[in-house]
């Protein structure tokens, strides 16, 4: 079987797949970190590829930039690849002051700036939140590791990138962590499909400061966050 957007075959995905949204990152995570690692995934070069992780079949495929490419890639292994839980691992600026780079943000909920939900035709507005059991796993898992920062709380999924108007002092206001780009639409599909979700990211901007993270710390701190995830992952 293939989508339009995956050309993977039935079973080819694990039932735990991490999501970056860089398909170069997960092409990194799949030879780094995975054994038997096969590519099962290259349409519009958005990779995916499946492997173990300390014998627990594993998938990782890149889910492409904000919630419309999200929403698409999510849904597909959702509903069509019996994909059971999807783990977005991805970069964020920090909105708090006490979140500074190399620390790990885990996203209990997702507002957005987006109209993803609209589709729903629900009366009111939906309020996507992570799924327990998979935020609960990750955040001990985060917790025990040693010099790792790790705090969990609402984030911001933003439809814009370069905003004519920053939106950072309001969502500050209301207590909102950071701000991303996709884990709203990965919520409102594990939401609608009856399946579970759950995003964390790795801050590499301090939005208060101006603060950015050089190379060399975006790779180890990426790798701690990646480590985080497939643990969560092998512990399912």
């Amino acid at each position: 079987m293939s989508t339009p957007h995956i050309e993977a075959e039935n079973g080819a995905y694990a039932k735990t797949v991490l999501m970056p949204g860089d398909p170069l990152r997960a092409k990194f995570i799949a030879k780094t970190f995975l054994t038997d690692a096969v590519q099962v995934n290259g349409v519009r070069g958005m990779l995916g590829f499946t492997g173990k992780y300390k014998g627990v079949p594993v998938s990782v495929q890149g889910s492409g930039m904000g919630c419309p490419s999200m929403g698409i890639y999510s849904y597909e292994l959702f509903q069509f690849y019996g994909v059971e839980n999807i783990l977005r691992i991805g970069t964020t600026g920090s909105i708090r002051a006490d979140l500074h780079l190399g620390d790990l943000v885990m996203a209990a909920g997702a507002c957005t700036s987006s109209n993803y939900a609209a589709q729903y035709h629900l009366p009111g507005t939906f309020a996507p939140i992570a799924s327990f059991p998979l935020l609960k796993t990750a955040e001990a898992i985060a917790s025990a590791r040693e010099g790792l920062h790790c705090v969990v709380g609402n984030v911001l999924s933003a439809d814009v990138f370069y905003d004519d108007v920053s939106p950072v002092d309001d969502w500050k206001k209301m207590g909102v962590l950071a701000i991303e780009m996709e884990s709203n639409a990965l919520y409102c599909n594990a939401a609608r499909l009856g399946k579970n979700a759950l995003g964390m990211f790795t801050v590499s901007d301090e939005l208060l400061t101006g603060v950015h993270a050089t190379p060399e710390q975006r790779q180890t701190s990426f790798t701690a966050m990646m480590e985080v995830a497939l643990d969560t992952a092998a512990a399912l």
